[in-house]
């Protein structure tokens, strides 16, 4: 799991696209969301160009709110991860986690977010 120090030293370092203004960030746990969700992905050679709205996919497995920023430092701190948000070098056919991602995450599952049968039909090509 991602420590306290890994995430405050990729927050002083990532670009966020929104610039430093803008930043949100609630939890560290948000952030260890977006990296285990990410971390799931099968990666390609090339950025994928198909602007998807990642957060909201990424809230929706792991029932917490997520900020683009918290996907933005989760990216910065994988290192197979590369891109800038939405765009990364992550199949365009996505892989639903396993719920297994979460259970070390004290944050998951704590807010209203749920994942439907039809999401997972709509959203994933594929199950961890």
């Amino acid at each position: 799991m991602l420590s306290a120090g890994e995430i405050s030293e990729a927050k002083k370092r990532t670009q966020y696209s929104h610039g430093k203004t803008e930043v949100l960030h609630q939890h560290d746990d948000c952030i260890r969301i977006a990296y285990e969700w990410l971390d799931a992905q099968i990666q390609t050679k090339d950025i994928i160009r198909k602007a998807r709205p990642l957060k909201h996919i990424i809230e929706n497995w792991a029932g917490r709110y997520v900020s683009q920023s918290d996907v933005e430092v989760a990216a910065n701190l994988h290192p197979r991860i590369k891109g800038t948000y939405p765009y990364f070098n992550i199949s365009s056919r996505l892989t639903l986690p396993s719920d297994a991602r979460l259970a070390d995450i004290s944050e998951a599952k704590t807010q209203h977010y749920s994942l439907s049968a039809r999401d997972i039909e709509q959203t994933y090509a594929r199950k961890e």
